[in-house]
């Protein structure tokens, strides 16, 4: 029919509303943020959120930031700026997001090369974030590598056939990286005599990253 518009979603409606209130993101401890009080630019500060959750502006001292989102800091402000200045208009802006960096970051240990910690990002799979710590070490086991991942309160455990991934180019089992993962690979072990694999270790590779909003 002409002149119709699909109803947008119930989702796509929330992320609306949050935009519009400034989102619900919770101020944490090393946070940038940007205080903008309009007219009144020796009052306008940009400043790292201390250990004790404050931020000290101008005239009023020290306000509450850690754990606020940053409309609620704007409006502590301006009731505060209000014994001094009539009708303040205070808008508060995250400009550097530091307290959640590990909270959103990969990490990669055990029988690779060179162990890494790494942003996380969009579209990683186990190929990625492998290749990212340099490969696998050369007495790894690669295809008998396993992946788990955390489903609420269970676990869910892949076969990884990471050898094939790196060698065949065979990508059946290249899984993206989620919240929460951990892969493990086998490795072989050293005797006197050189490589032997009659015995193997579990040397873990770990994959690990964890979602602040998957978390809560």
């Amino acid at each position: 029919m002409r002149g119709y518009q699909r109803a947008p979603s119930l989702r796509r409606r929330r992320r609306s509303s949050r935009r519009r209130r400034g989102g619900d993101y919770r101020i944490g401890v090393d946070d940038r943020v940007q205080v903008t009080v309009w007219r009144n630019p020796e009052l306008s500060i940009n400043t790292p959120v201390r250990p004790d959750g404050k931020i000290s502006v101008p005239i009023i001292g020290d306000v509450e930031a850690g754990g606020r989102t940053p409309s609620e800091v704007a409006e502590s402000i301006k009731q505060k700026l209000s014994t001094y200045i009539r009708e303040p208009n205070v808008a508060v802006i995250l400009t550097d997001l530091r307290s959640h960096e590990f909270l959103t970051r990969v990490r990669v240990t055990g029988a690779v090369r060179t162990p890494r910690s790494m942003p996380h990002r969009q579209g990683m799979t186990v190929l990625d974030v492998v290749l990212e710590a340099g490969g696998v070490n050369d007495f790894a086991s690669p295809n008998r590598t396993k992946l788990y991942r955390k489903v609420g309160s269970k676990t869910e455990v892949f076969e990884i056939e990471l050898g094939d991934i790196l060698n065949k180019g065979q990508l059946a089992t290249n899984l993206p990286v989620k919240p929460v993962t951990s892969l493990r690979s086998q490795n072989g072990c050293f005797d006197q005599g050189g490589l032997r694999n009659l015995k193997r270790s579990a040397h873990r590779v770990f994959i690990a990253r964890t979602d602040p909003e998957s978390a809560a």
